[in-house]
């Protein structure tokens, strides 16, 4: 039974989904807000000025960034599983959490003189550096290979996690715990600056996808019919592939680790809107964006008065589903 939607009446849902879950993810947190509260403040009506700098300053800014770190993971899920044409495959195969984490232990840990770059751009920096090492391995010996892609990711990441695990065992114990935090994914950093660096390294990315989707749909087939059809398939792979790496990186700098959101959501898009890369990576990173906000509302509400890591949800839940899938296929 074919259960596919129409493409531009799914998507005007799924606008109006993601509208109504910023709005009312606002409502919640450890200040009680009504949602009367809410549309007056959207309105410049607040009706206390504590309430504006709760909502505006606080929530707005944090469920945007939940919004965005869910679209760009969910994205950078569904191209990189058309690209590898490998359902299992993940924006984090590159051992970009690994890269981040190393460049975030590396930032934390030096003198303070010397701390002129940010946690989140020496994170971004450690994500990069992750990717070329990748890259750089596969671009002379088996780039065809996608299993060597996956693999190479895999063994640059248990590289990468040792060389900061053992920086953090002899390194001080207050940064040491800042770093291991951040690691677990958190929405706690977001403000409107973040934000500012975050948007338009998503919305480039995303539009660069868009222009190869056609040449990235070619891919689905195999590298050998690509080719019959004109594409210059290692070109249009690199660039879907730095594409994932960018997107994935500049979350993981800013939200840290935050697992499964790449796998998961276009699974569960892929039924509804087909496999073609404009429809897939659209719709997913819409729902993948509306999954994190709302990850990011029982994280912060669950347990009073405490906030739980929200990379600590999604692997519970895409740990679930991974083994369910497995056992599907």
């Amino acid at each position: 039974m074919d259960t596919r939607l129409p493409f531009v009446p799914g998507i005007l849902v799924l606008l109006g989904l993601v509208v109504m879950s910023l709005t009312l993810a606002m409502g919640f947190g450890a200040a009680e807000l009504g949602f009367a509260n809410i549309w007056q403040c959207m309105t410049n009506t607040c009706e206390r000025s504590i309430y504006q700098t709760i909502l505006l300053d606080v929530r707005l800014p944090r469920v945007l960034m939940g919004f965005l770190a869910g679209f760009a993971l969910a994205a950078a899920g569904a191209l990189m599983q058309n690209v590898t044409r490998n359902p299992l495959a993940d924006p984090y195969l590159f051992g970009i959490v690994a890269g981040a984490a190393l460049g975030a232990t590396l930032s934390g840990l030096l003198p303070e003189q010397f701390q002129a770059f940010s946690l989140p751009f020496a994170a971004f920096l450690g994500a990069l550096f992750a990717v070329f090492i990748v890259i750089t391995v596969l671009m002379h010996n088996n780039w065809r290979r996608i299993e060597h892609l996956l693999l190479a990711g895999v063994a640059v990441s248990f590289l990468l996690s040792a060389i900061s695990s053992f920086i953090l065992y002899f390194g001080e114990a207050f940064a040491a715990n800042r770093v291991i935090f951040w690691m677990m994914g958190s929405l706690a950093r977001a403000d409107y600056q973040s934000l500012s660096y975050v948007a338009p390294v998503v919305l480039i990315s995303c539009v660069l996808a868009l222009v190869f989707s056609r040449q990235l749909d070619a891919l689905l087939l195999s590298d050998e019919s690509a080719r019959t059809l004109g594409v210059n398939v290692d070109k249009v792979r690199l660039v879907a592939l730095v594409v994932c790496a960018a997107m994935t990186a500049v979350v993981v700098s800013y939200c840290g680790g935050i697992a499964f959101v790449g796998l998961m959501i276009p699974h569960i898009v892929r039924p509804f809107f087909g496999i073609t890369t404009a429809k897939l990576l659209l719709s997913a990173g819409l729902i993948g964006g509306c999954f994190l906000v709302w990850v990011d509302v029982v994280a912060r509400t669950i347990v009073t008065g405490q906030e739980i890591p929200i990379g600590v949800i999604t692997s519970v839940i895409g740990s679930v589903f991974f083994l369910f899938l497995m056992r599907r296929m």
